[in-house]
């Protein structure tokens, strides 16, 4: 995402932040041995007609509206604006300014468990940070030795708990979108200084979380299109730590036209190829609007594209300058997103 998304949500959430008393560490002293990666950075593209490709169809979607009490009040009226459209995927973050964060601690948690509940059909999409002080800039050498204490479970606690929590509030099935965008620069959690090691703190988070009795969590690994800092694949955990592989896609460089996003390397042919390979469902967390203005093409080919492959959910950024509904600047792509996902035509 954007710089500055996650310091949004910690805005929107500090309205109503909690405190919350550290849980007793559970973990193992053994230090982290890096996993073999099930990846590949020669994964062949092909030049032909996509393999994956499937039968156009709906998606379910939603949009993130924001973090807190705002966002679930969001939904009805996005809905209504988008003629009835059936909203079924409500998508937040934790703010990753401090652990007690991360652990769920905050109220704004319970009003997202209680919109995903309200119907079983419905999805809960979280974003969580692999690390406190998310957006402090922190230089790579400091980002390496707490991938470091991660992946020997020094952070374990942290995620015990807030499996815990949400088991507690019933939102059991859960899609973590954890560490996003890794193979970037923005984030703390970032997975360039050490990409061994991050893999090995990836499947210990998994791994702690899993423990937790009730839970049906479903954990998304959604780097950045294309290259970025260090590619995606080599931040890829393993089949069996990763449940969906994701991507965000933001109508900006490396490339200018959607075509150009598909066939970059790292892109969205990429993504979906890989995924296929790895017998997962892709999805698109974060899709919008960036550096080229308001671009009604990328909204119908980014539409097109996510209801042609087998996309378990799709969620756009809802804020400038990125959104639809809620940012008045994109008045062409409005028209267009609102056509294309309205829940009746005229």
């Amino acid at each position: 995402m954007p710089l500055g998304r996650l310091a949004l949500a910690a805005a929107s959430l500090l309205l109503f932040a909690a405190a919350s008393a550290p849980l007793a560490a559970e973990r193992t002293d053994r230090p982290y041995a890096a996993p073999h990666a099930s990846s590949s950075d020669e994964l062949p593209l092909g030049d032909g007609p996509h393999p994956t490709v499937v039968p156009e169809h709906k998606v379910p979607f939603g949009a993130f509206l924001g973090s807190g009490s705002d966002g679930v009040n969001a939904i009805a009226p996005l809905a209504a604006w988008l003629r009835g459209a059936d909203i079924r995927v409500g998508h937040t973050y934790l703010p990753g300014n401090h652990w007690t964060d991360i652990e769920g601690s905050t109220p704004a948690l319970p009003l997202w468990s209680r919109w995903r509940l309200a119907r079983p059909d419905r999805m809960l999409v979280l974003g969580v940070p692999m690390q406190a002080r998310n957006e402090d800039r922190l230089d790579d050498d400091q980002v390496r030795e707490l991938i470091h204490q991660g992946a020997d479970g020094e952070f374990d606690r942290h995620f015990l708990r807030l499996a815990r929590n949400l088991v507690t509030l019933g939102a059991t099935d859960t899609v973590l979108v954890l560490g996003w965008e890794m193979n970037g620069t923005t984030y703390t959690h970032r997975c360039a200084p050490d990409p061994d090691a991050w893999r090995a703190y990836w499947r210990r988070i998994v791994e702690v979380m899993r423990s937790v009795p009730g839970q049906r969590f479903r954990f998304d690994f959604a780097p950045s299109r294309g290259l970025d800092a260090v590619p995606w694949t080599r931040c890829y955990p393993g089949d069996d730590v990763v449940d969906i592989i994701g991507m965000d896609s933001y109508d900006q460089p490396p490339g200018r036209t959607f075509d150009d996003y598909v066939d970059q390397p790292y892109g969205l042919r990429h993504q979906v190829e890989f995924a296929a390979a790895h017998g997962k469902p892709v999805s698109y967390p974060e899709w919008g609007l960036f550096q080229y203005g308001d671009d009604p093409e990328f909204v119908r080919r980014m539409v097109r594209w996510i209801r042609t492959h087998d996309t378990l959910y799709q969620t756009a950024t809802d804020y400038c300058p990125h959104g639809f509904w809620q940012c008045a600047e994109n008045p062409r792509s409005s028209r267009v997103y609102r056509e294309l996902m309205s829940g009746r035509r005229g």
